[in-house]
């Protein structure tokens, strides 16, 4: 288990709760004026068969920072759904590596909402990634009655 000690000043833990974002666990926020980032450290169940942080768990790292990261700059929350997301794979993310992922720029249209950013270690860039994310005009569809407040918790 993943020790606060190890997480940088700033993040929390992002709850529990939400669906495939789950399987990211222990898995960290931090929403301040400096930005929109999120992070894990590289454990056992984030890593394949070659000992390297899995390329879907970076890829689910960049799709999430990025969605929430276009979310906030539109001043609501959630049900954007991901119409494009690129990742290129720089550097391997290592067992223990504190990875987080952070957007540098973010333009927002009528409907689509596109940004860039990088996932960091250490050590360097380990991946660079883009995504395209559809802004839809209405309230969107929620499982039962819960729908994200402006932190990503769910109401209720």
């Amino acid at each position: 288990m993943t020790e606060q000690a190890d997480i940088p000043d700033g993040f929390e833990p992002v709850p529990t709760g939400l669906g495939f974002t789950d399987m990211l666990q222990p898995f960290y926020r931090c929403i301040d004026e400096g930005g929109i980032r999120f992070g894990l450290r590289v454990g056992e169940q984030h890593v394949n068969l070659m000992g390297i942080c899995h390329g879907g768990v970076l890829l689910t790292l960049a799709d999430v920072a990025a969605g929430t990261a276009v979310s906030h700059a539109r001043g609501q929350m959630g049900g954007n759904p991901t119409v494009n997301l690129s990742l290129d794979f720089i550097n391997s993310g290592k067992r223990g590596e504190w990875l987080q992922a952070e957007l540098s720029e973010i333009t927002l249209k009528r409907r689509f909402g596109f940004c860039n950013g990088l996932i960091s270690s250490e050590r360097g860039i380990v991946a660079r990634f883009n995504g395209t994310f559809y802004l839809p005009g209405h309230e969107g569809m929620w499982q039962g009655e819960r729908r994200p407040d402006a932190t990503g918790i769910a109401d209720g």
